[in-house]
């Protein structure tokens, strides 16, 4: 990772810490269409086509921390992908100076946020 050009400072690997691993593969696969690489039953890699990152099995889950946030061509349609997938929503569809967005909850307890400029 440290060889790899031009992206030296920037965000390169999110990890969530989960009770189930395979809970939260269902989860995003089905909600955003992401894919994932399995690394053992405790450990797998997702990627959502732009970023990679993780699901490592933890044992007392911590929810919180920084906001992340998605983006969405179609707002409503992703919405609704969320909730048939399993997810709260946290709040729904608002306005923004930059758009508009919702928060929503995973299985897990994290909360997340998708945005959208259209």
């Amino acid at each position: 990772m440290a060889d790899s050009p031009g992206r030296d400072k920037q965000i390169n690997y999110i990890e969530f810490n989960v009770d189930d691993v395979s809970r939260a593969k269902d989860f995003y696969g089905n909600a955003f269409g992401w894919t994932f690489t399995d690394y053992g039953p405790g450990y797998c890699e997702f990627n959502d086509g732009n970023l990679k990152g993780g699901f490592a099995h933890s044992d007392g889950v911590k929810t919180g921390g920084p906001l992340v946030i998605l983006f969405a061509d179609d707002l409503e349609q992703t919405l609704a992908h969320v909730k048939a997938a399993g997810g709260t929503i946290a709040k729904e569809i608002f306005d923004f100076p930059g758009g508009r967005r919702f928060h929503f909850r995973d299985p897990e307890g994290y909360e997340l946020a998708v945005w959208s400029d259209r």
